[in-house]
C-alpha cells in the first residue's frame, strides 16, 4: 500500500492566527499560556486539514513559534551566554530575544543573525556556536508534540533538522569549525531519539537538506560519523529527507548511511529517480516528492503517476511513500477560499491542502481504484486549460523580449563620470544619509487601506489620507536632517504585491499568506502569464513627495529578480524569460520617473543572492540573466540620474563580482546583525561604486545609540573609502513603530555627522 505523507505544513494558519497570537503576546496583551493554547489549537487544526485532505501520516514538530532552526538551537541549549540570564528567568522571553533582540530590564541584547533558508524566501535564525560548545536537552518539544498528536488520534511522524545540517547552517563566532562539535552534539540527538522511541514514535523524519549542496570530504565524514552513531541504541526508524534538489554526487554517501528510508525531491530533480532506485538497498523505503512544495500550480498528475509506477514496480507498494517535494511551509493553506480569483485560474492552483489531495489521487490511482480515474480526468482537463488559455500569452511581449539589444544593457558612462554629474546635481555631503524606503505602516495606515479596498472609504478620502501621511513623513525626514528622502510608501501593501497589482500577467489572493520570518507574512503574487506595464505605477507619489521638499527624493521600485523570486512564478517557460519581461516593464517606469524630474531611483534587489542555484556549477548561467535583467531595468537613464539598489540578509563573498556588474551607483545592504562582517567580501575585491552598509537592524525593536552606529561606520571606513560610504538602516522601516524610528534615525544622522567631523579633522 502506497502511503501518503507530508514533510511539513504552513504554521501561520489560514488567517494568520499565529501571527496575531504572537504579536498580542509581544505587545503584552496576552500571556505565554494563552500563546501556547493558540499554538495547540493551530496544530490540531493543521493535522485535521491534512488528514481530511488524504494524508495517512502527518508531520509533528514542524510547527514553530518563530523558526525551526532556532527551535533546535534552543532545544539543544545552544544559547549564547548573553541571553542566559533572561532565558533562565523567562524561557519564552529568552526564546524571542534570540530572534528579535531585547532592550529592557537593564539588558541590551542583539538578535541572532538571520539569513535565507537555502534559495527560498523563508528566513532562519543562525545559531551561534563556539569551540568547546556544550549541548544538552532543554525541554521536550519534539516528544511533547508527538504525544499531543497521538492523543488526538493522528498517526504522526516527528520532524528534526539533522545534526550535520544543523552544524553547517550554524555560525562559529570564534572562527572555529562547527563540524568539530559533532562529537559533542550526537549524544544529545541520540538521547532525543531514545525519548521519541520510548514515547512510541515508529519513524522520525530527519532533514539533511545540505546533502543537495556541494559537499566535501570533511562533510561526508561528518555524515558517516553522525549516522553510524545514531544507528546504535534505542531509536525509531529514520527517514532521511533531502529536498530543493538532488544529492547527485552525494548519492553514494546517502545510500550507504544506516538509515531506514530516503526522501527525494522529484520536482526540482526528476532526473535522479533511476540513480536513486539503483542505489538504495533492498530494505530501505523510498519517499517520492511528487508535487511541488514551493509553488502553487497543480501537478501534472499523469507524469507524476508514471514516476510513481516506476518506483512501485521496482520496490512494491510497501516500500514506497509519496509526499510533497519539501515542506509545505512555502505555500498558502487552502485555495478553496480564493473565490475572487477567476474560475479557470483558480482551477490551475493547488495550495497545501490541495497538494495533499493530489497525492491522495496518485495513491488511489496506483492501487487501481476507480474513483481516482475521474479525478485524473478532471486534473488533466485543468492542465490542458492552462496550456491553451489566451490569458497566458501575449505576442507583443514576446516580440519585445526578443528585440533587446546590447546597448540597452549598459549605462552611457563609467561610474566615476556619472558620480561627478550626480554630485553636481544633488550636492550631497560626505556620509550622506538616507533610508531604504518604507516608513511605519501604522494601524491607521492599514485600516485606511482596508476601508478603501472594502469601499468604506472613497478614493478621494483615501488619496487625501495618503497625502497627509506623505507630508508628515517628508517633514519628519527634513527635521531630523536626512539628506536623501523617501515618500514613505504608505500607499503600498507589500514591495512585490504593490507592483504586481499594476502589471498584466499577475494574479492575487485574498488569504494566500506565506511566512517570511517570525510573524512576518507575505502574499506572493501569482505570475500566470506574460508581463507588461499598462500605465505608470509610482510616478504620482514620487512627484508629490518631491514637490514638498527641495531635498532629493528617491523613487522606489522593486527589481525584476526580486519580483520574480518573491512571486509564485509560472512554470511553463524559463524563469529567465519571465524575469526579462518584468525588467522591461520596470524599465518603462524608471524612464518615466526620470522624465518627471526624480533624480534618485532605487531598484531593490534583496533576492538576487537568494535566487542563486544551490550547486556552484549552475551559478554562471543564473547570474548572467539576473544581472542582465537589473541592467535592462536601470541602464536607460542619463548620467546625472543616480541608481540605487538594496540587498539584505545574504552572503555576498562568492558573487561580489556579479554585484559590481549590476553597476548601480549606490548599493545598500544588511550588515548590522553581522556587525559589518559582510564587508569582508570587499577586502580582497575593491568595490568600485558607492555603498551604504546598514548601521542598525530594523528587524529588532531595540534602538541602537549613536556610539554603536558610529563604531559600525568606522569599521566600514576601514574597508571602503569615506567618499564611497552612505549611511542608512539595513532595510525598510514598515514593520517598526514611529517611536523606535524617530530615535534610531536621529541617532543615525548624529553618527553620520560625527564621521564627517572625524574625516574633516583627519584630512
Amino acid at each position: 500500500m502506497t502511503t501518503v505523507t507530508n514533510l511539513g505544513f504552513p504554521r501561520m494558519g489560514p488567517r494568520r492566527e499565529l501571527k496575531h497570537a504572537l504579536e498580542a503576546y509581544w505587545h503584552g496583551e496576552s500571556t505565554a499560556q494563552q500563546l501556547e493554547e493558540a499554538a495547540r489549537s493551530l496544530r490540531r487544526r493543521h493535522w485535521e486539514l491534512q488528514r481530511e485532505a488524504g494524508a495517512d501520516i502527518v508531520p509533528c514538530n514542524d510547527f514553530s513559534l518563530y523558526d525551526h532552526v532556532l527551535d533546535m538551537a534552543f532545544l539543544f541549549d545552544a544559547i549564547p551566554e548573553r541571553y542566559r540570564p533572561l532565558v533562565e528567568r523567562d524561557a519564552h522571553a529568552g526564546y524571542f530575544a534570540l530572534a528579535r533582540g531585547w532592550q529592557q530590564d537593564g539588558l541590551d541584547l542583539h538578535a541572532l543573525e538571520m539569513t535565507k533558508w537555502f534559495d527560498t524566501n523563508y528566513h532562519y535564525l543562525v545559531p551561534e556556536l563556539h569551540a568547546g560548545q556544550t549541548f544538552r536537552l532543554r525541554g521536550n518539544k519534539p516528544v511533547d508534540e508527538f504525544i499531543e498528536a497521538r492523543e488526538q488520534g493522528f498517526e504522526a511522524r516527528p520532524v528534526l533538522l539533522g545534526p550535520v545540517s544543523f552544524l553547517l547552517l550554524s555560525k562559529a563566532v570564534d572562527g572555529s569549525d562547527c563540524l568539530d562539535l559533532l562529537d559533542r552534539l550526537l549524544p544529545v540527538y541520540a538521547q532525543l531519539l531514545a525519548r521519541l522511541s520510548q514515547a512510541g514514535a515508529e519513524w522520525v523524519q530527519i532533514d539533511e537538506p545540505c546533502l543537495v549542496l556541494d559537499q566535501d570530504g570533511d562533510d561526508h565524514a561528518a555524515y558517516r560519523k553522525a549516522y553510524r552513531a545514531l544507528a546504535d541504541g534505542n531509536r525509531p526508524k529514520l527517514l532521511l529527507a533531502t529536498y530543493f534538489g538532488a544529492p547527485a554526487d552525494n548519492l553514494p554517501l546517502v545510500a550507504e548511511l544506516p538509515v531506514d528510508g530516503l526522501h527525494v525531491d522529484l520536482v526540482r530533480a526528476p532526473e535522479q529517480l533511476d540513480a536513486v532506485l539503483d542505489a538504495l538497498g533492498e530494505e530501505k523505503i523510498l519517499s517520492l516528492g511528487l508535487v511541488d512544495g514551493r509553488n502553487v500550480w497543480r501537478a501534472d498528475l499523469d507524469r507524476a503517476l508514471r514516476t510513481l509506477r516506476r518506483a512501485h514496480d521496482r520496490f512494491g507498494g510497501l516500500r514506497v511513500q509519496i509526499a510533497p517535494s519539501c515542506s509545505l511551509l512555502h505555500v498558502p493553506v487552502d485555495v478553496a477560499v480564493e473565490t475572487s480569483l477567476p474560475d479557470d485560474l483558480r482551477s490551475w492552483l493547488a495550495f497545501a491542502t490541495q497538494k495533499i489531495g493530489e497525492l491522495r489521487i496518485l495513491a488511489n490511482a496506483v492501487k487501481g481504484r476507480v474513483s481516482a480515474y475521474a479525478a485524473l480526468d478532471t486534473a488533466r482537463a485543468q492542465w490542458v486549460s492552462r496550456q491553451q488559455s489566451p490569458r497566458v500569452h501575449r505576442a507583443e511581449v514576446a516580440q519585445r523580449v526578443g528585440s533587446v539589444t546590447a546597448s540597452q544593457l549598459a549605462r552611457r558612462s563609467a561610474h566615476a563620470r556619472r558620480k561627478h554629474a550626480q554630485q553636481e546635481r544633488l550636492g550631497l555631503p560626505l556620509f550622506p544619509t538616507t533610508t531604504i524606503g518604507s516608513f511605519p505602516q501604522t494601524h491607521e495606515v492599514r485600516e485606511a487601506r482596508a476601508q478603501f479596498k472594502s469601499r468604506k472609504l472613497s478614493a478621494v478620502a483615501y488619496e487625501a489620507f495618503l497625502e497627509s501621511e506623505t507630508r508628515r513623513c517628508v517633514r519628519f525626514q527634513e527635521e531630523i536632517g536626512l539628506d536623501v528622502l523617501v515618500h514613505g510608501e504608505f500607499e503600498r501593501n507589500d514591495m512585490v504585491e504593490y507592483f504586481g497589482e499594476q502589471l498584466d500577467g499577475f494574479a492575487f489572493t485574498r488569504l494566500g499568506w506565506v511566512q517570511s520570518y517570525g510573524s512576518r507574512c507575505v502574499k506572493p503574487p501569482i505570475i500566470y502569464g506574460d508581463v507588461q506595464r499598462p500605465a505608470p505605477m509610482t510616478v504620482r507619489w514620487s512627484c508629490y513627495a518631491q514637490s514638498l521638499t527641495p531635498r532629493p527624493m528617491k523613487g522606489m521600485l522593486t527589481g525584476p529578480v526580486t519580483v520574480l523570486q518573491w512571486s509564485f512564478v509560472r512554470d511553463d517557460q524559463p524563469r529567465a524569460t519571465t524575469c526579462r519581461q518584468i525588467a522591461l516593464a520596470l524599465r518603462d517606469e524608471v524612464l518615466d520617473l526620470e522624465a518627471a524630474g526624480i533624480g534618485v531611483i532605487q531598484i531593490d534587489e534583496p533576492a538576487l543572492r537568494e535566487g542563486l542555484p544551490l550547486r556552484r556549477k549552475d551559478w554562471r548561467g543564473y547570474l548572467a540573466w539576473a544581472v542582465e535583467s537589473f541592467r535592462l531595468t536601470a541602464a536607460g537613464v542619463r548620467d546625472e540620474t543616480q541608481i540605487h539598489t538594496h540587498m539584505c540578509y545574504s552572503e555576498f563573498n562568492d558573487i561580489i563580482e556579479a554585484v559590481a556588474a549590476m553597476d548601480a551607483d549606490v548599493i545598500s545592504m544588511e550588515t548590522s546583525r553581522s556587525r559589518m562582517e559582510l564587508l569582508e567580501a570587499f577586502v580582497q575585491f575593491r568595490y568600485p561604486n558607492d555603498m551604504g552598509p546598514g548601521v542598525y537592524d530594523i528587524h529588532s525593536p531595540r534602538v541602537p545609540n549613536v556610539e554603536e552606529m558610529t563604531a559600525l561606520l568606522q569599521k566600514a571606513a576601514d574597508v571602503l573609502l569615506p567618499g564611497q560610504l552612505w549611511v542608512n538602516p539595513d532595510c525598510g522601516l514598515k514593520t517598526r513603530g514611529w517611536a523606535e524610528v524617530r530615535d534610531a534615525l536621529a541617532a543615525m544622522v548624529s553618527a553620520a555627522r560625527r564621521m564627517r567631523e572625524v574625516v574633516t579633522v583627519e584630512a
